[in-house]
């Protein structure tokens, strides 16, 4: 990791680039370690650097973490680029991806933040879609509860958006190759969304194939 920091002006090359993701798979290793000194050096990174690798990379890690370092990184990101919407893109995406226990939870509160537009395809990307397809932990939560989540996103945005809705109902297109238990839960969901009244096409063509 500390061989790869960088000194001088920010570059675009393509080595210059390929430090700059290696160091940032250091950290991650590192952050492994759960020290309070690997927290403060994540800390470090987030906050002098100002390229957007690196400060999402810290963040990349600290996301993992329940820690203050955690809380104040995020708040701080929000404070910085609350005005830059395609940013908060990045902010929402990344609290999405977090393994901490309290996720999901935390993720239903985003739907209501001021920055998060429930009808905005973007922003349902970042967030939700984040979540079902690269928060593979929480998503298939053996209680069902992310499955459930994204049922309901399904439903909302069906009569609005139904394109979204169907790429974000396709998510469960494979879920005959689980294990049972996960199967029935994600089974349960898709079967209550087929059965709703007036849901287009678009959704009913994804999940019926999948049903199959």
């Amino acid at each position: 990791y500390l061989e790869f920091q960088e000194e001088g002006a920010f570059k675009i090359d393509q080595q210059s680039m390929g430090r700059r993701s290696l160091k940032n798979v250091c950290l991650s290793y590192l952050s492994e370690l759960g020290s309070l000194d690997i927290r403060k050096l994540t800390q470090t990174q987030f906050r002098k650097n100002e390229n957007m690798t690196d400060v999402a990379g810290a963040l990349g890690v600290l996301t993992h973490l329940d820690c203050p370092e955690r809380e104040t990184a995020f708040s701080e990101f929000e404070n910085r680029w609350r005005k830059n919407t395609v940013v908060m893109d990045k902010w929402f995406a990344l609290q999405a991806i977090s393994c901490l226990p309290k996720t999901l939870d935390h993720v239903r509160k985003l739907t209501s933040h001021s920055a998060y537009e429930k009808n905005n395809p973007n922003k349902i990307r970042a967030l939700i879609s984040t979540f079902s397809r690269f928060n593979q932990l929480r998503f298939h939560a053996a209680d069902g509860s992310g499955y459930e989540f994204i049922a309901e996103q399904v439903l909302r945005l069906d009569p609005l958006n139904p394109q979204i809705a169907a790429r974000l109902v396709s998510v469960f297109n494979n879920w005959k190759k689980f294990t049972e238990t996960h199967k029935t839960k994600m089974n349960y969901q898709l079967q209550k969304i087929v059965k709703t009244p007036k849901l287009s096409g678009d959704v009913f063509e994804i999940v019926s194939k999948a049903l199959g």
